[in-house]
């Protein structure tokens, strides 16, 4: 006569005390394998999305010195314009987006020459000041121009929708914007440390006066940085405009995003800001998720812990004494 393992509750008999049954714990694993996934991939895709948002002020604040609280502004006005090319004029999005490119970039550069010029050499409080007063411009006009309702861009139909990718939906979207971001990462770090634009950026941030003297044009370096950062703030704001949604506060709303990212990665290089995004990502995505309440400070406490164990970022150089 064979013996039965199954107890009355449906518990296996060798079994711990306490513990689900071994069927249960089979359907749970492959859920559970699911959901960790998912937030993997989700977080990865937000921090991606935050580092391209907020890789611009990284460059500004910490190679060329300058404290621009002004860079969400940009990032706002760059999916506006996708906005604007997209739902209105029917613009392909994937030509909409180096368009906004260009255009936030062309915008960075004109606003650099005729108004951040003139603040370069002030102190640290006068910039923020001066920044912090143009994003309120920038909220009041978009909220004439534009109106002050939530708006998405319509992306295409093919990029709507998951795939599986190991088992997981994988929203298609999502995917994108890991492809896009991650290839931008490898091409600015690239610019940054291997080309000769890169090492005449270095020294005019060294050196003003010496990088003048081996013939350097710093105001130019200055601008197409400048620029350049502007437009990524633009393309940010065009490929986060479907999953954050735009409305005029975007630039106060996140603001407090991209310092987190500069201040936990450190200003000294591209990778402590792209490796600290991918932290935060995953904190903000996981802590929303398992702590729906308590979710949002989850990426508040990782920077204070950041803070208080290393001042200076947690990916920064050490400073010599």
């Amino acid at each position: 006569m064979g013996l039965n393992n199954k107890a009355a509750d449906g518990y296996d008999r060798d079994s711990t005390i306490g513990c689900p049954p071994r069927s249960f714990r089979k359907a749970v694993r492959p859920a559970l394998k699911g959901i960790i996934l998912t937030i993997l991939f989700d977080g990865i895709a937000y921090g991606m999305l935050l580092f391209v948002l907020a890789c611009g002020l990284s460059v500004t604040l910490g190679l060329m010195n300058f404290v621009n609280l002004a860079h969400g502004a940009f990032a706002m006005a760059g999916g506006y314009i996708t906005v604007v090319l997209v739902n209105r004029m029917g613009v392909p999005f994937l030509l909409g987006l180096p368009l906004a490119f260009v255009v936030t970039a062309a915008i960075g550069a004109l606003f650099e020459r005729t108004l951040y010029v003139h603040v370069y050499g002030k102190s640290h409080l006068d910039q923020v000041l001066f920044t912090i007063g143009l994003v309120f411009m920038a909220v009041a006009a978009v909220d004439y121009v534009m109106g002050s309702s939530q708006q998405f861009v319509q992306i295409p139909q093919w990029l709507q929708g998951q795939i599986d990718v190991f088992g997981v939906g994988v929203g298609k979207y999502r995917l994108l914007i890991i492809i896009v971001c991650g290839l931008l990462t490898v091409a600015l770090q690239l610019i940054l440390t291997k080309t000769r634009f890169g090492s005449r950026l270095r020294a005019a941030v060294d050196d003003q006066r010496v990088a003048r003297g081996l013939g350097v044009n710093v105001n130019a370096v200055f601008g197409l940085t400048f620029a350049f950062g502007s437009g990524l703030a633009g393309l940010g704001g065009a490929l986060g405009a479907e999953i954050l949604g735009l409305d005029p506060i975007f630039p106060l709303k996140y603001m407090i995003y991209f310092l987190i990212v500069v201040t936990v990665g450190g200003t000294s290089s591209i990778t402590g800001p792209f490796l600290a995004s991918i932290l935060l990502g995953l904190g903000d995505v996981a802590g929303k998720y398992y702590m729906p309440k308590l979710g949002a400070f989850v990426i508040y406490t990782i920077m204070i812990v950041v803070l208080i164990w290393r001042p200076q970022g947690l990916f920064a150089r050490p400073v010599g004494r």
